[in-house]
């Protein structure tokens, strides 16, 4: 199926980027495009309105949620299918990232209407590149469950991943979040940024035992995680795990410290210790 996004005046779906904190981050083509559109749908009206009375765009806003995306949905692209052009709007940033959307996109896709993108702002991207953690391979995460089990579980399926980690996470869940990934991921380098591009902008960084349990920040945080290292050959772990023995650690708690230290599998680092021991 080959769409064009421009070459009719048919109906259309605009995924509208918004500011991600300061109003003044929106491009003139959004604004352009929210003041043209038949409708704009809204994943909170009251948190857009204060953008688009600010820009003064008068177009009818509606709902758009994961309470009502079931009902919804069907509606919407029956009204682009008749012709309307519509405009989907998240809180902030990106729409259908870690918001509801996608099930609008799909079913747009497949009965051949046109979709098109309005770019701008997008939290996890401008947290990557100004956290000092590599942006050149990076995998969005996300919001990971409340539930400290399937957290966990979640984290595991990422674990062995070499890019980047980045993730999303509200402030009274953050010290939950930093414990399990503490507990699955070991002792990684991390940037926490939260209120982006606002006047109390905040970068947080360090290792994740250094920045635990942090008190009184408000706002939703992205997290930057540096990626799973492999055993290095200029890191003798080996030796390392000897050096605790000899003070006194047992050798579990010493496997276990020098893998949270170097970043490292906990059974990689057994097995590997195993062998070294075997040699000697």
């Amino acid at each position: 199926m080959r769409i064009r996004s421009f070459d009719s005046d048919e109906g259309i779906l605009y995924l509208v980027a918004t500011p991600i904190g300061n109003l003044e981050d929106i491009t003139f083509r959004a604004i352009k495009i929210l003041k043209s559109v038949d409708k704009i749908y809204a994943e909170d009206t009251r948190t857009s309105f204060v953008l688009l009375n600010h820009y003064d765009i008068k177009t009818p806003v509606f709902s758009y949620h994961e309470f009502n995306q079931a009902e919804k949905t069907r509606q919407i692209v029956d009204e682009i299918a008749g012709g309307a052009k519509i405009a989907i709007i998240s809180d902030a940033g990106m729409p259908i990232i870690s918001d509801p959307g996608f099930k609008i996109v799909s079913l747009a896709r497949s009965q051949g209407l046109r979709v098109s993108t309005i770019p701008g702002p997008s939290a996890s991207l401008s947290a990557l590149i100004s956290s000092g953690i590599s942006g050149a391979k990076f995998s969005f995460v996300g919001f990971l469950n409340a539930k400290d089990s399937k957290r966990e579980a979640e984290l595991e399926e990422v674990k062995y991943y070499k890019d980047t980690l980045i993730f999303y996470e509200a402030p009274h869940r953050l010290n939950e979040t930093l414990n399990s990934m503490m507990k699955v991921l070991g002792d990684r380098n991390i940037v926490i940024l939260r209120e982006l591009t606002k006047t109390y902008e905040e970068y947080i960084s360090g290792k994740i035992s250094e920045v635990m349990e942090m008190d009184n920040l408000k706002g939703e945080m992205v997290i930057i995680c540096e990626g799973y290292t492999e055993v290095s050959e200029e890191v003798d772990v080996n030796s390392k795990i000897d050096e605790l023995i000899s003070l006194g650690y047992k050798p579990n708690e010493a496997i276990k410290d020098v893998s949270k230290m170097f970043n490292l599998d906990r059974k990689e680092v057994y097995k590997n210790y195993l062998t070294y021991k075997d040699k000697r």
